[in-house]
């Protein structure tokens, strides 16, 4: 999970870019920022998706066997 500063950071950088623009280094930081925040947002959702199991209507369990795979993985 990104630190509050670093969201802080993140949503600080958005409201300047709307009203007055970022400068060259803040664009950068901005955009090295969001890229972090989008390897935690979807490393959590991995993690999420590594728990769920897919069952239809009649009880059988229709997950994707790519997805049993990943869940079978021993952890590191």
């Amino acid at each position: 999970m990104l630190s509050k500063e670093k969201l802080a950071r993140i949503n600080a950088l958005a409201n300047k870019s709307k009203s007055t623009g970022l400068s060259e280094d803040e664009a950068k930081e901005q955009s090295a920022l969001r890229k972090e925040y989008l390897q935690t947002f979807r490393a959590s959702m991995f993690n999420t998706l590594k728990g769920v199991t897919i069952i239809d209507p009649e009880g059988n369990d229709v997950t994707p066997d790519k997805l049993k795979r990943e869940q079978n993985k021993p952890l590191h």
